[in-house]
């Protein structure tokens, strides 16, 4: 039904249809705003396989093995979000070699880990998007039960007066932080919690704090001082904004952040409506950007493309309408900027090395995970 043409809808009085998939956008709509061209889709996702297939993974069947697990779940699920099945063989190398590094513990990481959080969250997303026939049941179980436990809550003797409350870090040790909150609450969605989950509740809570916003859900001291609805890095430790800042004037929002803090509201419940969804909306119309991640130029810019296309998706909006009124084709015009930055062998890296995105298997499966939004 999605390829008829409009005159068909018409004779046939579906152009008004309210719904498509689940979103609030109209089958009318959804005609106009056509996808991205397949043949060209396919193109791009085909040089990005081959890239992984011929010089990204290792004989382990590991993609940049040695910074831990996190890289191959990342590479992984990016490559079943654009059409790789679990028993394609550059998937199925990579499962095992993550089977390997499961724990008595329940936990999905590498030998000394200190990101046992970071790396099995990824691992429970990775994992959940190949599990069709349920052949991961017992190790998501178990891992789900990991994860909760390294939450920061009473169990830490943290009430819900801390500001680190709810939040979660690389591992147990050293303060949580929105990045890896954000991965904690999609692990726990993807391993089948709902929006009340009380892991997924606590973690809101902290989530909130991390938000330039003073609202009667936010009580971080930090908080009116910038007060422009986006987000930064952490409130835990005192707090701490990648974007610079300081608790004295404020800590400065910035887009990665911002859409991590709008997607895990989403995930955890919170409404459109919500003044929380909607200052942080206006910060994001304010600096919608494709070409940086505001507030920090190129660093972090891949991380941001994947955190975005997440977060716009969670909105269920295909058109994104900026402070000026102008209307983005997000999926469109995302598209089009990845597609202009694939390298010649088929990956993507950014010039801007900070957190790792000097690696093109890292950035790939970030670019991945967004392609798959881009459908």
């Amino acid at each position: 039904m999605l390829q008829w043409s409009r005159r068909t809808l018409l004779k046939c009085g579906l152009a008004s249809v309210a719904m498509v998939s689940g979103s609030a956008t109209s089958l009318w709509a959804f005609q106009e705003n056509a996808a991205v061209d397949a043949k060209e889709y396919q193109q791009v996702v085909t040089k990005a396989v081959s890239f992984l297939k011929a010089e990204g993974q290792a004989e382990d069947g590991s993609f940049s093995g040695k910074a831990g697990t996190g890289p191959t779940s990342l590479v992984v699920a990016g490559l079943l979000s654009v059409g790789q099945t679990a028993n394609d063989p550059i998937v199925a190398k990579a499962l095992k070699f993550l089977e390997s590094n499961v724990r008595e513990d329940g936990g999905i990481y590498a030998e000394n880990s200190r990101h046992k959080n970071y790396e099995t969250s990824i691992a429970v997303v990775c994992l959940s998007k190949a599990n069709s026939d349920g052949r991961f049941d017992a190790i998501l179980k178990k891992a789900d039960k990991f994860l909760r436990n390294l939450q920061w809550d009473e169990g830490e003797g943290k009430s819900e007066s801390d500001m680190e409350y709810g939040g979660a870090g690389y591992d147990s040790k050293g303060r949580p932080d929105l990045s890896n909150t954000a991965f904690f609450i999609e692990a726990l969605k993807s391993a089948g919690a709902g929006e009340d989950d009380e892991a997924i509740q606590r973690a809101l809570k902290f989530v909130s704090r991390c938000q330039n916003l003073e609202n009667e859900s936010n009580d971080a001291p930090v908080s009116a001082k910038v007060n422009d609805g986006g987000f930064f890095y952490t409130i835990g430790g005192g707090g701490e904004s990648k974007a610079g800042g300081d608790t004295t004037a404020g800590l400065r929002s910035y887009g990665s952040m911002t859409y991590a803090g709008l997607k895990s509201m989403i995930y955890a419940g919170v409404n459109k409506d919500d003044k929380r969804v909607k200052a942080a909306l206006e910060f994001l119309k304010k600096n919608y950007d494709l070409e940086t991640n505001p507030g920090m130029g190129k660093s972090g810019l891949f991380y941001y493309y994947h955190t975005m296309s997440k977060a716009l998706d969670a909105l269920g909006e295909s058109n994104f309408v900026d402070a000026k009124g102008a209307s983005h084709e997000w999926k469109k015009e995302l598209f089009a900027e990845l597609k202009k930055s694939q390298q010649p062998n088929g990956s993507w890296v950014n010039t801007d090395s900070r957190w790792m995105e000097g690696d093109p298997n890292l950035v790939t499966g970030y670019v991945l995970l967004a392609l798959g939004y881009c459908k």
